[in-house]
């Protein structure tokens, strides 16, 4: 099954209503100038009444990496995502099985260098005018099925229900990671949307599964 992560969180509702629908992650922008920016100890409040089983990411862009390190501390996070342009020598810094790095890839040329990054997992996203994610803006698929032949794949950029079917049938992405898609403005989710979206996202996984299947039960001949 496709796992999923809902990004963006600034407040419990929309919290506790993605956990309901289905979220395997919620990610918690820590990148002030992110108009889904939250305060650590905002968060803090949010996540002590997650369910167990929610994954807690924390996104960071260009952060100091002791900055980094504190936040992650204070408020337990499970994965760090760094979003921003940080080096492969930064990124060295922390556990790799901890670390999610955020590519923004405009041509094949730049699919090598997200190669170099010793990652848990590499996430692909849209990027427009110097902004880090939140675009609504679709990722260039085809690139990141190049991503996915060498690492594991979070396919993000613009995800919403008319398209996240196809992005699934076309990249079949490790994870998918969904902000915007679901918002009613920035920072704050639509609770329709996100119900709508998981329902697109299990329908289209039950569909692969069947075509992934070869012994099934049917009626005898």
């Amino acid at each position: 099954m496709t796992q999923v992560k809902i990004c963006g969180i600034t407040n419990e509702e929309d919290a506790l209503c993605a956990a309901a629908c289905g979220a395997d992650a919620l990610g918690f922008i820590f990148y002030e100038p992110s108009p889904r920016y939250i305060t650590p100890a905002d968060a803090l409040e949010i996540i002590k009444k997650l369910p167990a089983h929610i994954v807690v990411v924390g996104v960071f862009v260009n952060e100091a990496a002791e900055n980094v390190k504190r936040i992650s501390g204070l408020c337990g996070l499970d994965f760090i995502q760094l979003h921003g342009d940080e080096s492969v020598e930064y990124c060295s810094g922390f556990a790799p099985e901890t670390i999610i790095k955020a590519v923004h890839l405009r041509d094949e040329n730049d699919v090598p260098n997200a190669f170099q990054y010793n990652a848990a997992a590499i996430l692909v996203d849209s990027r427009d005018a110097g902004l880090y994610g939140g675009t609504g803006k679709t990722a260039n698929w085809d690139l990141a099925l190049k991503i996915k032949s060498k690492k594991p794949l979070i396919l993000s950029g613009g995800l919403n229900e008319d398209n996240v079917g196809e992005a699934m049938e076309k990249v079949a992405p490790l994870a998918l990671d969904i902000n915007s898609g679901v918002e009613i403005k920035p920072g704050k989710k639509d609770h329709k949307k996100l119900a709508k979206i998981f329902d697109v996202i299990h329908r289209a996984d039950v569909e692969r599964q069947k075509m992934e299947l070869i012994f099934t039960k049917r009626e005898k001949l």
